[in-house]
């Protein structure tokens, strides 16, 4: 019997101290969602940066564009999106020595992180 109540309040405390770690462990971390679908529509949303998603399934290969609106998530092959990167990538640069604000881009329909879309793209 007392070696029951040694094991119940021991797993007592392991639970209460993983609930604890779990719980500090996230604090001040961002969670991100990946992208499990992208889009290959154009959109007039002026760009505030991106960033690029490697494939680790779930998540697809894809270019992240951030708007004032959130992230969207776009197939990185398309010509018009490669060009946008490279805008955005110059603007960066011309920024570190003058302060312009990047470019606006010409996009329609997005795909917001975590999202749906019309393309089911798996590459």
């Amino acid at each position: 019997m007392e070696t029951q109540r040694i094991l119940m309040r021991s797993l007592a405390v392991v639970v209460f101290a993983s609930v604890i770690w779990t719980i500090t462990a996230g604090a001040g971390e961002k969670v991100r969602t990946c992208c499990e679908v992208v889009s290959n529509a154009k959109f007039t949303d002026p760009i505030i940066g991106f960033r690029l998603q490697n494939k680790s399934l779930p998540c697809l290969k894809a270019v992240v564009f951030e708007t004032v609106r959130g992230e969207f998530c776009l197939d990185w092959r398309p010509r018009w999106v490669k060009e946008e990167v490279k805008k955005l990538l110059k603007s960066s640069k011309k920024q570190s020595l003058t302060s312009t604000p990047p470019p606006a881009s010409s996009i329609s329909k997005l795909t917001p992180v975590g999202g749906s879309s019309q393309s089911t793209d798996r590459s």
